[in-house]
């Protein structure tokens, strides 16, 4: 049988890095955090040495953060004590919102981490944090959400050759309208309450290839959640017993509609393995079938899940790959 795959996201342009970061920059970069500051912005260029470790934020913001890198040639970014809650992010790559009614969202394009050991987790993200955030609610009521989200958030962001250890939460998170990020050649481990990776409603065009997943999970590896032409190929994903793959469509959580479907995806070229004590499917399609108790509370709109609950994916292709 000759299996016809999706077109693959056009051929990124490498970035034109953004200007190398001053002395002030590495230094506030590397200093202890105290209490009610302990963020760095960063939207410059900088390589750090191996010994480093930041125990600041790092916070990547805005259009004047396009082009950022961050190159840590092995130094540590985040902290194990105390124990990050679900906000404290050890990197968050975000845009920032218009200034007044009918202004543009501002967001990052081309950043990049590479050579770093990463402890708790990364959040990248532009209208909201999640699919039930406020401005991702309000666009989400009436129709041409999915490119008001696209356009909204950071996209042709790159993770190589990195390694996120979570520390009880998602470790990586992408979250609504996120286009062509890239996580290549890296490592997660650690512990999470839920999946290791988590592609959010209306993202779309991103890359997870080539990389170790061995998370200690409380679901499913990697969600793909009405996230749509995404390629998650070459991993070597350990299910815990959790299953790998879950693609389907978040119906009505928090009174946000999903507009896109989990379509066009390629899942190919993974390996599977499995330790839990019950096994479970490496990939599934269209794993909710539009059956949640929350699945009514975006009722009233003539579109998207408010229309139909189902999780409606199609076009996707995962095959080969294989289960150990």
């Amino acid at each position: 049988m000759i299996v016809t795959l999706p077109p693959a996201p056009p051929a990124l342009v490498e970035p034109v890095s953004a200007r190398a970061c001053d002395a002030a920059t590495r230094a506030r970069l590397l200093s202890p955090p105290r209490p009610g500051d302990d963020t760095a912005a960063i939207a410059c260029s900088i390589t750090l040495s191996p010994g480093d470790h930041v125990l600041r934020r790092v916070v990547v913001e805005g259009a004047e953060a396009s082009g950022a890198e961050i190159d840590c040639a092995g130094a540590t970014i985040g902290r194990a004590e105390p124990a990050p809650t679900l906000a404290d992010f050890a990197v968050e790559i975000r845009s920032r919102a218009p200034a007044g009614p009918g202004g543009t969202w501002s967001r990052p394009s081309g950043v990049m981490l590479r050579n770093c050991r990463i402890l708790g987790h990364v959040r990248v993200w532009g209208m909201g944090l999640n699919g039930q955030g406020a401005a991702v609610k309000a666009s989400s009521h009436s129709l041409g959400h999915t490119e008001r989200a696209q356009a909204a958030a950071p996209t042709e962001v790159t993770i190589r050759d990195s390694t996120i250890t979570a520390l009880g939460h998602i470790p990586l998170y992408l979250a609504p309208g996120v286009t062509r990020f890239t996580l290549q050649g890296s490592t997660l481990d650690g512990r999470s309450g839920a999946d290791a990776i988590y592609l959010d409603a209306e993202s779309a065009d991103n890359v997870i290839a080539d990389n170790t997943i061995a998370v200690a999970l409380g679901r499913e590896a990697i969600a793909v959640d009405g996230s749509a032409r995404n390629r998650i190929t070459g991993n070597r994903i350990a299910t815990q017993g959790q299953g790998g793959v879950r693609l389907y469509r978040n119906c009505g959580e928090g009174g946000t509609v999903r507009h896109q479907t989990p379509s066009d995806n390629v899942v190919t070229g993974n390996t599977f393995t499995g330790d839990g004590l019950f096994a479970s499917a490496a990939i599934v399609v269209n794993s909710r079938g539009g059956w949640r108790l929350y699945c009514s509370q975006d009722s009233g709109y003539p579109f998207g899940s408010s229309l139909d609950n189902a999780d409606g994916g199609t076009g996707n292709v995962v095959a080969p790959n294989t289960v150990e």
